[in-house]
């Protein structure tokens, strides 16, 4: 596919998780950077995702929003880079029950963390995601393995591994030996470590 890649993003924003995986994938692409209070509230960008939130990707007449999709749309948009089971394949289940596990109850267990709230525990069956301690002795099983699915990685591992790392260093997610030792194989892949430089360099400059 040679349609024109555009990602919009923020360097303080889940744009990060894109940005490693569009290094991953290795096709160039152009980065537009938007704030908060401005540009990403404009008609311009408010065209590309009515909610005025980042990430998103526009490839050729293509639009998608939220982490996972684009995550899931980069790996099957370009299949050379290896980053999802191939379609068909028996590991193509698994690989999307992880993929979204991410999207779906990690992300609304942390996110009720950070807010402060709590699920009385007789309405736990009321919430998509149960209970924290559910989400992270299950999450705790699946990466005791090296990789999420099969034997090799991919964007459900990078998926994974960035929520992991985010929510252990900020503390919204518990920190466990499993945990870290999963997110510590990951981080300096190179990729990674582009994604990171790239997005370090955009973080507003601190006064001095």
């Amino acid at each position: 596919m040679t349609d024109e890649l555009v990602f919009y993003t923020n360097p303080m924003s889940r744009g990060r998780i894109v940005r490693w995986m569009l290094e991953e994938v290795g096709q160039p692409y152009r980065t537009e950077v938007l704030e908060y209070a401005s540009s990403m509230k404009a008609p311009a960008y408010l065209a590309v995702n009515p909610m005025g939130k980042v990430p998103a990707i526009k490839h050729g007449d293509t639009v998608v929003t939220e982490a996972a999709a684009i995550l899931a749309y980069l790996a099957d948009a370009f299949p050379d880079a290896r980053l999802a089971p191939p379609s068909g394949s028996k590991l193509r289940g698994p690989y999307y029950r992880w993929l979204f596990f991410g999207a779906g109850p990690i992300e609304t267990a942390a996110m009720v963390k950070a807010f402060g709230f709590s699920v009385p525990e007789e309405r736990r069956g009321m919430a998509g995601f149960g209970s924290m301690e559910a989400v992270l002795d299950t999450l705790e099983s699946a990466v005791s393995h090296s990789y999420l699915v099969g034997d090799s990685f991919t964007a459900a591992d990078l998926y994974i591994s960035s929520h992991l790392g985010w929510g252990m260093q900020f503390g919204t997610l518990e920190k466990r030996p499993a945990f870290e030792r999963y997110v510590g194989r990951f981080m300096n892949r190179p990729a990674a470590v582009r994604a990171r430089e790239i997005d370090d360099a955009l973080m507003p400059k601190k006064a001095e």
